[in-house]
């Protein structure tokens, strides 16, 4: 199968002032899109060929493997952001609540987590097989769906996500990112994970992420 860099759900300068237009091409139609075009390369004339990319990240290692993964990671990052404001739903914040004390408490520690993370990689608010909420700090393209884990937010914390607009000032670019979340986005991404095993239907490719 022909993978395919996702249309954002945004124009390209609706993000802005806390991202910019030009970061969001750089980010999306050179960075995403190169990964893009690199797996599609990369899995021609092999086993990956035709399997759906969470089966890839699953199952490939080296180059395969980093591409389907920084594909999946910008793909799940674009769709966590919004310029509209949302809100969290109930069970989102009794979770919260419960695991980290408050939504306050759970902002803290994830900018903390994100801004101490040495070199490039992702931080994610993943619910786990226990049904906690839970942290995870991955460098480079590690993915949760590794550790069983059912991923809800990302923040992409490699410097082409925000040199641009904020030099190597990563703690400010936490700060415009956290103005940004799509909490309908997360919301959902937890209540899909009370009904739909995560991470796919490996046959169709369907996550609990996915859009209709």
């Amino acid at each position: 199968m022909i993978h395919t860099l996702i249309t954002l759900p945004y124009d390209e300068g609706a993000l802005e002032p806390y991202i910019s237009k030009e970061t969001m091409q750089y980010h999306h139609g050179k960075h995403h899109a190169g990964y893009v075009n690199k797996l599609n390369s990369l899995i021609k004339g092999t086993e990956f060929e035709n399997k759906a990319l969470v089966e890839i990240i699953k199952t490939a290692q080296g180059g395969i493997f980093n591409n389907a993964s920084q594909v999946f990671n910008h793909d799940f990052y674009f769709k966590g952001l919004s310029a509209d404001k949302s809100e969290l739903s109930n069970n989102l914040v009794e979770k919260i609540d419960r695991d980290f004390g408050s939504l306050e408490q759970f902002k803290e520690l994830f900018l903390q987590s994100a801004a101490n993370l040495f070199g490039s990689g992702w931080v994610w608010l993943s619910l786990n097989p226990e049904g906690r909420l839970v942290i995870e700090v991955r460098s480079n393209a590690d993915s949760p769906i590794l550790y069983n884990n059912t991923p809800l937010l990302t923040c992409d914390v490699w410097e082409h996500a925000y040199y641009i607009d904020t030099r190597n000032a990563r703690a400010d670019y936490l700060e415009n990112w956290w103005h940004l979340i799509n909490w309908d986005f997360v919301s959902q991404n937890l209540g899909n994970s009370e009904y739909i095993q995560f991470p796919c239907d490996e046959n169709s490719g369907a996550c609990a992420f996915s859009e209709d």
